[in-house]
């Protein structure tokens, strides 16, 4: 649960308004830095710069002493499975459309809530239960995937999907006790060194215009992560996940603007079944209106 003290939805929702945005940048970014580099390399990349871009922060916040953590290992087993799942995520990107990847990303809230359930002890309602599937059948009414079509790439973000849902509750676990600056810290820490033998293997000098997208990549990719870890300090897993599905209509979005991809009258049901979803799961509606509904 979160702090008393700090717990409050519109809160988290603005945080997770800045991770939305960063989110569906990177996914440019990170199609457009895999068509010349490894994605072991971009992942150090990104690790190694965003340490650099997150330093004001750390600084302001007590510097290295104040990084120092008791939970160390739950850290980097958060950030051995987020590494992995990081890793196939990019790999998936260059192997099926972006629509399609995110949306099958989106099969991460029923883990995250299954997940929040048998380990951090949240409860599901039926409200919340309803949002997860509004935001589901959204998400299925978008992409309309066809019986027999799976292939590599869709089933690497499945599996990227799971890895991800383990992270979010690790992620929710180690708010607990440690700050989100401190999250994030080590979330680049652990992973630079995962990534250090692999990237330097494959290793080339990034063009200019690959700079500037790994650049992008690296800003995104950490202070998304920081907005992600502040949302959690503000409101359950179970709250904070379902936002997540407003990511699917924005890529859409993105996908039309930079891509040229077609949004179609499905993609705008799905659009408006994903908003119910999230109004349904952030509004807080009066008691009696919900024991009146139980009495109907």
């Amino acid at each position: 649960m979160p702090n008393p003290t700090t717990a409050s939805i519109p809160h988290a929702a603005a945080w997770m308004a800045g991770w939305l945005t960063l989110m569906v940048v990177i996914a440019v970014a990170g199609r457009e830095a895999t068509r010349e580099l490894s994605v072991f390399q971009i992942m150090l990349m990104r690790s190694v710069l965003g340490m650099a871009m997150l330093w004001p922060l750390v600084r302001a916040a007590g510097g290295l002493a104040a990084m120092r953590t008791e939970r160390l290992p739950q850290h980097i087993a958060r950030n051995g499975v987020h590494y992995a799942a990081q890793y196939g995520w990019f790999v998936a990107l260059t192997l099926i459309p972006l629509a399609q990847l995110v949306s099958i990303e989106f099969t991460m809230p029923i883990w995250s809530a299954v997940l929040a359930v048998l380990f951090l002890g949240e409860r599901m309602n039926g409200r919340k239960w309803l949002a997860v599937v509004l935001g589901l059948v959204g998400v299925a009414v978008i992409v309309r995937p066809s019986a027999g079509t799976v292939d590599v790439g869709q089933l690497i973000a499945l599996a990227c999907a799971l890895g991800f849902a383990i992270s979010v509750v690790l992620v929710k676990s180690l708010t607990r006790t440690d700050e989100a600056i401190t999250v994030s810290f080590w979330m680049l820490v652990v992973q630079s060194a995962i990534g250090l033998v692999p990237a330097l293997m494959v290793w080339q000098w990034p063009s200019a215009q690959t700079w500037g997208w790994v650049l992008v990549v690296a800003f995104c990719g950490t202070y998304s992560h920081y907005c992600f870890a502040r949302a959690m300090q503000h409101a359950d897993a179970t709250v904070v996940v379902p936002m997540d599905f407003l990511r699917v209509p924005l890529t859409a979005l993105v996908g039309w603007l930079v891509y040229s991809e077609q949004v179609d009258l499905w993609t705008g049901l799905g659009v408006g079944l994903i908003l119910a979803g999230n109004v349904l799961n952030l509004v807080r509606w009066p008691v009696q209106m919900w024991r009146l509904g139980r009495r109907a």
